[in-house]
């Protein structure tokens, strides 16, 4: 039996916790984490609990179990075999990969399915890794992701996609063979940034967390009892990866290069509670302070030298710099592609790179950059759990319908985090907010609701331990509320003046030429990319 919690629609009402506790655990008021793969003994506890959640955020492993409806045929006109019949092939084994491959049989595709992933692994869910694994209340084998279906497909696993042919829809891959499709969903979201000094990186004891691999060695690390752990970056994995450690009881520096933890994703003014929150758990805390380097001996890590000129002892560093979207294999391909993903429209269907859309390449998850209407239709990359399943849903429908049965994506972010007994989650686009609020709830108490706007409008909100009132939230920002708010609301703060939101300045890819244009006549006009490697933008932190 296996399951998994869409925490961005989990409200804490503990229901789960209460029916098989054995399964589901509440930390702190809201909380909540859970046991991926629980015993045959848990069976009917767990679809109680599943059946109870007032929300319905369980998923629970159901393909063996559930007889799986007729096939209805998808809804198709003028012959198109593509959507009826045809070929697809889905690049990127992962939550978004599966979640398109399970729509597209529900809504009706009869026809041959392929699933191509790097890693020899079926898909797993990956929060779990920086949470239950670390903490060894799960192992990271037990993150393999239910199935609400049998997708009857040709599994390619570990064997990477290569490059992508769109004059013979084929792509290519690592073993030297190639797959021919009618539709192509690209869906090979990132990889974690590893650390720039290829000698350093490669020292015994620096990790980085993305894959099964990387937190099972890890785990294996702290369990251990290193002297101190270096979490580089305080950004969400390195903020709950120093909880982890908190929690276990082993030392811990956080460098960050910020003025404070969050800084790049909630901004100053919640950062520093994140701060404070962090300190008053034991963690050391250096912000505006970067690693100058890392230092081994015999092939080992031994210490690292800080920006501030103090060296610290260290056994483990853990490099939390964000990720690289993994779009090299589409280099060459006439795709719109670079460090910032696989620019696509709100239907999910990707741009050449003239700026023209696809009809046969589509994009979910990560690894996508589409416009959104609700913020003034920029380009946004959403790197959040949430927004990789209803993407790939919209992806999947898109791909064999009529035009005219077309859906759009126009889902609102929500992502969470848990961390030193906190239950952090936002919806909206905070980052691109001038000025904070707090709302609703007490800061000092570490329970409050803390509104973004910008130039007048709602972009965002975020909830520390009272995540309930967030569906509120939600649907103000799809109303385009305005900013502050003008009216009420229950249990007001004392102070709910506006104040500067103090995020980074924000570094937009359109900044920089990307392409080449050539040709005259509005028939010769061309464009082509400029590439460069992903990997050359990284920095110390």
């Amino acid at each position: 039996m296996r399951v998994v919690v869409d925490l961005t629609r989990c409200q804490g009402y503990a229901q789960c916790a209460f029916l098989a506790p054995e399964v589901f655990r509440m930390v702190g008021d809201e909380a909540l984490l859970f046991d991926p793969v629980p015993s045959d003994e848990q069976r009917v506890k767990v679809l109680r609990a599943a059946a109870a959640c007032p929300v319905q955020a369980l998923r629970v492993d159901l393909a063996d179990d559930v007889p799986v409806p007729p096939i209805e045929p998808a809804r198709t006109s003028g012959g198109d075999r593509a959507r009826g019949e045809g070929r697809i092939v889905v690049v990127g084994a992962s939550l978004a990969g599966l979640t398109a491959a399970e729509t597209l049989r529900e809504e009706g595709f009869t026809g041959s399915l392929t699933m191509i992933g790097d890693e020899p692994a079926e898909p797993y869910d990956r929060p779990p890794l920086s949470k239950q694994v670390q903490t060894g209340w799960a192992s990271s084998t037990d993150t393999t992701l239910p199935r609400r279906r049998d997708i009857d497909a040709d599994w390619r696993l570990g064997v990477a996609a290569t490059a992508l042919d769109l004059k013979h829809n084929t792509v290519s891959l690592s073993d030297g063979t190639d797959v021919a499709f009618d539709r192509l969903l690209v869906a090979t979201g990132v990889r974690a940034r590893p650390w720039p000094v290829a000698a350093e990186a490669d020292l015994d004891g620096v990790f980085t967390v993305r894959t099964r691999a990387d937190a099972a060695v890890l785990r294996e690390r702290l369990n251990a009892g290193p002297r101190r752990v270096l979490i580089i970056g305080a950004g969400f994995t390195g903020s709950e990866l120093a909880s982890v450690c908190a929690e276990l009881g082993v030392p811990v520096t956080v460098a960050e290069a910020g003025p404070s933890p969050l800084i790049g994703a909630l901004g100053g003014v919640i950062g520093r509670i994140s701060a404070e929150i962090m300190r008053e758990h034991g963690v050391d805390l250096r912000t505006s302070t970067r690693v100058a380097s890392l230092q081994g001996e015999q092939g080992r890590l031994r210490r690292a030298l800080l920006s501030d000129g103090t060296t610290i002892d260290v056994d483990v560093a853990v490099v939390a710099l964000g990720g690289i979207r993994n779009v090299e294999w589409l280099e060459g391909s006439g795709l719109a592609v670079g460090m910032w993903g696989l620019a696509c429209d709100a239907g999910c269907r990707a741009f050449d790179a003239s700026g023209l859309v696809t009809e046969d390449v589509f994009v979910a998850g990560d690894v996508a950059r589409q416009p959104q209407p609700v913020f003034g239709y920029q380009f946004l990359a959403m790197e959040h759990w949430g927004n990789a399943v209803t993407q790939a849903r919209v992806a999947a429908h898109n791909m064999i319908s009529d035009k005219t049965d077309r859906w759009p994506h126009l889902e609102i972010p929500v992502f969470w985090s848990v961390q030193f007994g906190n239950n952090i989650k936002s919806v909206g686009v905070p980052p691109i907010a001038d000025q904070i609020a707090v709302t609703q709830g007490s800061v000092q108490n570490r329970r409050f609701v803390a509104a973004y706007g910008y130039k007048g409008r709602l972009v965002g909100a975020v909830s520390w331990n009272h995540g309930r009132w967030l569906d509120h939230y939600h649907r103000l920002i799809e109303q385009a509320a305005p900013f502050p708010l003008p009216y009420d609301v229950t249990d007001p703060p004392v102070d709910g003046s506006p104040v500067p939101a103090e995020f980074p300045e924000r570094v937009l890819p359109a900044r920089d030429a990307t392409v080449v244009v050539t040709g005259h006549d509005p028939s010769e006009r061309q464009a082509t990319l400029i590439h460069s490697s992903p990997a050359a933008s990284g920095s110390r932190s």
